[in-house]
């Protein structure tokens, strides 16, 4: 059996540095009980973006860690032209194609570039983005205008969102202190 559990430091976090309920600390118990003596029946794969917040007895349970660091320069070029393929040139039969006017090479070469400390996820947002506002138009057309200021606000939108990142962390720093 192979269990995977998605961003699990939400649920597997620490005992002994963070303010968690009753519940929580009796379910993590629970689970670190079962999960106790090694076994080729059952395998549980975790995936974080902190796996720093673990506690300790999980990142004791962890015999081997696997980091996904962010893609390359190359990987961005292939997922951008793959999602471009995806979600403008050739979506599901149940969509409308998006029409492109003046986004070449060059234009994807530059996006590519702009594109740097993107996460595959944040690469796929940015091409459904520029599927919605492909589709706000008459006849469902992105043009290089509109294609570049999508890119400036997906930048913008991620900024915001590490700076809520930033002042959630520094208020569990604050609550933690204080405990």
């Amino acid at each position: 059996l192979l269990l995977f559990g998605d961003e699990a430091d939400a649920f597997l976090q620490s005992r002994e540095t963070t303010k968690i309920s009753e519940d929580q600390r009796n379910a993590l118990n629970a689970f670190l009980f079962r999960t106790g003596t090694e076994s080729d029946q059952f395998m549980m794969v975790y995936a974080s973006n902190q796996p720093s917040q673990f506690d300790p007895a999980i990142m004791d349970r962890i015999d081997e860690m696997v980091e996904f660091g962010l893609p390359s320069t190359e990987e961005r070029r292939k997922m951008i032209a793959m999602y471009i393929d995806k979600y403008l040139l050739k979506p599901p039969t149940w969509a409308k194609a998006v029409e492109t006017e003046d986004i070449g090479e060059a234009e994807i070469e530059k996006v590519v570039q702009e594109t740097e400390g993107f996460s595959g996820r944040a690469i796929s947002k940015l091409a459904i983005a520029w599927q919605a506002s492909a589709y706000g138009t008459e006849g469902a057309v992105l043009d290089q205008a509109t294609f570049f200021q999508t890119v400036e606000q997906h930048k913008r939108s991620m900024a915001t969102k590490e700076e809520w990142l930033k002042d959630a962390e520094l208020r569990a720093e604050h609550l933690t202190i204080e405990a």
